[in-house]
This record gives C-alpha cells, structure tokens and sequence, in this order.
C-alpha cells in the first residue's frame, strides 16, 4: 500500500509524497485503479458459469494474434504459389486496357466494367477466399463451433463513456501490461525482419538502378513475400503465450464470489433443505420396509449380535446402497429376515460397527470401505456362483 510518510525532526514536522502519490495527485489518479480488480471473487468459475458464457454470451478465450498470424501467412503462401499466374493475369489485364484504350468508353460501354470486374475477381478471388478460410480455421481451432447473436444485440451503456475504467483496464491492470510489452515484441519482430532482410540484399538493391524493370519487381516482390512468410511465422509463435493468457484472464474474468456460488448451487441441486426432506422421506419408508430392503440386499454385515446393515449392489451403482440397518432387536430381526429369504450374512465387527455409525438407510457406502466391501460382494457372489452351478448339475 502507498502511503504519506510524516514524522518529526529537529522540531519540525515533516511529509514525504511517494513518487506513486506524487503522480497520483499530478495527474489526478485514483489509487484505486492499481487495486487487484473484482475483489471479492476469490472462487474458480464453475462449468455451469464457463457454459453459460460460452453459449449465451459467446464470451471464449480467443487470441487475436493467432487469427491475425493465420491471416498473414497463409495468403502469403497463396501468393508464393500463384504468383506468377496472377502476374500473367494482370499483365494480360493492362495489355487488354492499354491497347483499347482509344477504342472502349469506360462511362458508356458496360463492357469494360465487366471485364474490369472479371480480371479483378480472378486475381483477388485466392487471396481473400484463403483469408476467410484462415479467419474461420483459426477461430474454429481455438473455440470450437459456437453460433450466438448476443455479441451483436446493441448495448447502448457501452456507448457511455467510462474513462476510468477503460483507463483502469487498458494501462494500470495486468491485461494493459501484456498488451503493451507484446505490443513492442511485434514492433521488434516486424522490424528485426525487415532490417535484416534488407542488410542481407542491400548490394542487391543498390545495384536496381542499373536493372531492368523486371528485375526491379522481382527482386522487390521477393524481399516482401520473405518478410511477409517469416513475420508471419514468428507472430504465429507469439500467439502461444497470448492464448495461454487470454484463457487465464477468461477464467479470471468469469471468477465468482462465494455467495454467487452458494446461489448457483442452491439453483443447480435444489434447496438444501428440500433435498433433505427428500432423503429423510426416503429413509423412513425404507426403514418401515425392513422386510422387503432384506430381501432384496446382496449381503448382511453383522457384529454379530449388537449391529447388522445390510447391502445392495448391481451394476449401474457408483457404490453398494445401504437398505436396512439396525441395532439390537432391530438387527435381529434383520438376522432373521436374512436368514428365511436366503440372503448371506457376514460377520465383520469392525465394519458393521462403523456402517451402523457413519451411514444411514438409503446412504452409499462411504468410500473408505469399498476395498473392504468389494472383497465381501467379491466372495459372497463367488460363494453365490458356486451354490447356483451345484444346484443345475443336481437338476440335471
């Protein structure tokens, strides 16, 4: 935090300005603008928050020098690769006009604008149809398919002018930092090529004065087409680092309080309150039920006289289901029940003590004791097994 400094000496009070309050008070800049920005929302965007800025708001992290890069280099290998049939194209193009130039009336004769047109669609047709496909290539790559008209509703409140926020974001916050040193890594790059390029062919350059024309225009056409390709590549390395950071400040950006998570729970799950009605609902007619969550449990785990819970398992469960539970008189009953439907009771005192704790009627099985569980599911339906193939051999 910036501070006045004040104190005392030799009888005199005394106030040191800090060179940051000094400039503040100079330029009348509210210290604010260099606090952490949205304080408050401290928690990680949920995937609900992301989706629904993605797909309402067509709020994505995207790199503008990714598209840029892309928007340079593949029409500058366009021009590598047809070139030469685009100069034929306009050589044929100013031999047409130039010799007809007495004969057409360009105001009055439809025609030389259609053939104007014509030659002009065959040499810019390439160039700006692989534009597009690299605008739409590098846009896809980065964020997917994503179709919203929001981002084209007008907002008039952004038609307002707010200088101190577009101040606050633009040159004191950590996006106005990158942007302006990434600014100055494209200057640097942009002219490193170009000085380079230009010291590696100035004897070829100097020498243009006693060269044909056609000389001239490819030795010109080469160097550019050199400095278009390498700036190009180079940018394309410099949109890494900027779409590694245009997703760290989405997420930053899209960063929630913890009441707005709180609410978006209370939303997305229910009222934790219903939710619990809903499960004690549940678990008393589970437990009025005794006889018929027995039956239909897969194994009895007992103490074996103090406690006995009893459990489900099939397949599409994430965790075995705790269908009945009891103690004493209860888990007697649970033992006998057990014991007329078929049902294999195991005793492990330990692990009953601690379902009977830590669980309730209509709760998974906590996840510390699904090794233990597994290991008794595993061997009562080995035992199960067995017990059915003895049976069909004695059928047959």
């Amino acid at each position: 935090m910036i501070r006045r400094v004040s104190g005392r000496a030799g009888g005199h009070e005394f106030a040191v300005l800090c060179p940051a309050d000094a400039l503040s008070a100079a330029l009348n800049i509210d210290l604010q603008w260099f606090a952490a920005e949205d304080e408050g929302r401290t928690e990680e965007p949920s995937e609900l928050k992301l989706r629904r800025a993605r797909e309402e708001e067509g709020r994505v992290a995207k790199s503008q020098e990714l598209i840029g890069a892309l928007g340079l280099l593949f029409p500058a290998l366009v021009l590598v690769f047809l070139g030469p049939s685009m100069l034929r194209t306009c050589v044929e193009m100013l031999r047409f006009f130039f010799t007809r130039s007495t004969e057409l009336d360009p105001v009055g004769d439809r025609l030389v604008a259609g053939l104007f047109f014509r030659y002009m669609v065959r040499l810019a047709l390439p160039i700006v149809s692989v534009g597009m496909l690299a605008g739409i290539l590098s846009n896809l790559v980065q964020t997917g398919f994503i179709f919203t008209t929001k981002p084209l509703v007008p907002n008039f409140s952004r038609v307002l002018p707010h200088f101190g926020q577009y101040f606050k974001r633009t040159l004191f916050s950590v996006e106005g930092l990158f942007n302006f040193f990434k600014s100055i890594v494209k200057m640097v790059i942009i002219g490193g090529v170009a000085f380079l390029l230009v010291r590696s062919e100035l004897a070829k350059l100097i020498n243009l004065e006693n060269a044909g024309l056609w000389t001239g225009f490819t030795t010109i056409a080469s160097l550019a087409i050199r400095m278009l390709i390498i700036s190009a590549l180079l940018l394309l390395v410099l949109s890494v680092p900027d779409y590694m950071f245009r997703r760290w400040r989405h997420r930053e950006d899209l960063r929630m309080s913890r009441e707005e998570v709180k609410e978006e729970r209370r939303q997305y799950e229910g009222d934790p309150y219903v939710r619990s009605r809903i499960r004690a609902r549940m678990r008393q007619m589970m437990s009025q039920n005794v006889a018929a969550n027995v039956a239909r449990a897969d194994v009895v785990i007992t103490n074996p006289t103090h406690f006995a819970v009893a459990l489900e398992y099939h397949r599409p469960m994430h965790a075995p289901l705790v269908t009945a539970r009891g103690e004493d008189e209860t888990a007697l009953l649970i033992r006998r029940i057990a014991g007329d439907r078929g049902v294999p009771v195991v005793e492990n005192r330990p692990l009953a003590r601690a379902l009977y704790a830590e669980t309730e009627v209509g709760d998974f099985v906590p996840i510390a004791y699904w090794r233990i569980v597994a290991a008794i599911l595993s061997k009562v339906m080995s035992v199960n097994e067995k017990r059915r193939r003895g049976e069909e051999a004695l059928r047959a």
